[in-house]
C-alpha cells in the first residue's frame, strides 16, 4: 500500500511538472530585440546580439557567437558597444561590455548608464544609433582584428549592406 501511495505521489509530481507553456524568467519582462553580428575578419565567426528588458527598466545585452572551430579556455574576446555605425571613424565607446567567453561564446552585460552619462533603457535602445564589435584580443596587434560587428538600435543592419572593408578600428580608451 505504501509503495502504491508513493508511486501515485511520484507520478502526480511528474505530471504536474510537464508543461508546454514556456515561462519567462522573472528577471525579464519578456520584451527583447535581436541584431545580427557579421563576420568581420578572416576568422569565421558570426553572432547575435539580444537585448532583454528587466522589470526595473534596465537592459541586458547578450552576445552569442557562432563558430565551428576548436575552443581555447584561456582566451576571452573583448566586446564594446559604440555610438554610431560600425563604419563611423573614431566612433566613441558607449559601454565596455563583458568579454565573450571563448568556451561558451557568450557575453552577458547589464547596461544602465552609458559613457556620456545618458541612461539606456529598452525604449531608448530601440532609438539608439550604435554598433557592437568583438575583438580578437584586448591589446597588441590582435586588438585590431574585429571578429564580428553589427549595427544595433535604429541603425540599419542587414547582410546586403554590411561591408567589413569599411570597418573602423576603435580606440581601447573610453
Amino acid at each position: 500500500m505504501r509503495a502504491l501511495m508513493f508511486g501515485i505521489m511520484i507520478l502526480s509530481v511528474g505530471l504536474s511538472s510537464c508543461s508546454e507553456e514556456i515561462v519567462e524568467p522573472k528577471d525579464y519582462t519578456g520584451r527583447e530585440l535581436r541584431y545580427t553580428l557579421y563576420q568581420s575578419s578572416d576568422f569565421d565567426y558570426t553572432g547575435t546580439v539580444t537585448v532583454r528588458e528587466y522589470p526595473d527598466e534596465g537592459i541586458e545585452l547578450n552576445i552569442q557567437l557562432d563558430w565551428d572551430g576548436s575552443r581555447n579556455s584561456d582566451i576571452n574576446f573583448p566586446a564594446h558597444l559604440h555610438f554610431g555605425s560600425y563604419d563611423t571613424p573614431d566612433a566613441p565607446m558607449a559601454f565596455m561590455l563583458a568579454p565573450v567567453n571563448s568556451m561558451t561564446l557568450l557575453s552577458q552585460t547589464r547596461i544602465e548608464q552609458l559613457t556620456d552619462g545618458s541612461n539606456l533603457n529598452f525604449e531608448s535602445f530601440q532609438n539608439f544609433e550604435g554598433h557592437v564589435k568583438v575583438h580578437l584580443d584586448s591589446e597588441g596587434p590582435d586588438y585590431n582584428v574585429i571578429l564580428v560587428a553589427g549595427n544595433v538600435g535604429s541603425t540599419l543592419n542587414n547582410a546586403e549592406q554590411f561591408d567589413a572593408s569599411q570597418m573602423t578600428i576603435c580606440s581601447p580608451d573610453f
